[in-house]
């Protein structure tokens, strides 16, 4: 506010030189010098009224403490919403990286799993039969018709008609629990 006050005193005072100047030529008469010298000793006055009540109204202990404790609250809550996004980036990536490793163990013990189905005699003996035409003795092969449309259909409206029964059963809350916190 100083600079601001300075610099207004600057233009004031040039002001005054320039009416002054201007009368001096002769431009003005007395009583036009007279009233721009009026009008700029007002504004005189008024910037140093204004300068007064900055300096004993505004920069108090109390507006100053004030100012610097709304300062500290800002840059606390920019800090904390900072922190908080950062975390919640971080946890998103732990969460990432969990279900990558989960992923892959869930993908190693299935691998283990095949292996051991792979040595076991059961797969043997179907490998036997499937590829080298094998089987145990009293087995005869019994080739079945393919099964009409309405044999394929049938299961499949069976399962859209529970999916609607059960939808339809569900009270409103229910719906709503099921939509807000649904289960995997």
């Amino acid at each position: 506010m100083t600079f601001f006050c300075e610099k207004r005193k600057a233009e004031v005072n040039s002001v005054l030189i320039f009416v002054y100047d201007i009368y001096k030529n002769n431009a003005l008469s007395f009583w036009d010098f007279y009233f721009y010298y009026a009008i700029i000793m007002l504004m005189k006055a008024k910037l140093r009224r204004l300068k007064y009540k900055f300096r004993h109204d505004f920069l108090t202990v109390e507006n100053v403490v004030l100012i610097i404790a709304i300062v500290l609250c800002l840059v606390w809550t920019y800090q904390s919403v900072v922190a908080m996004s950062r975390n919640w980036e971080l946890s998103e990536k732990l969460s990432a990286k969990r279900k990558e490793l989960e992923l892959a163990t869930l993908e190693v013990e299935t691998a283990e799993l095949q292996n051991q189905y792979y040595a076991s005699e059961e797969y043997q003996e179907l490998l036997a039969r499937k590829n080298l035409d094998k089987q145990l003795p009293g087995e005869h092969l019994v080739v079945m018709p393919e099964n009409s449309e309405a044999a394929k259909n049938k299961h499949k409206e069976t399962e859209e008609t529970k999916v609607e029964s059960r939808k339809s059963d569900q009270s409103n809350f229910e719906k709503w629990m099921m939509y807000l916190f649904p289960k995997y």
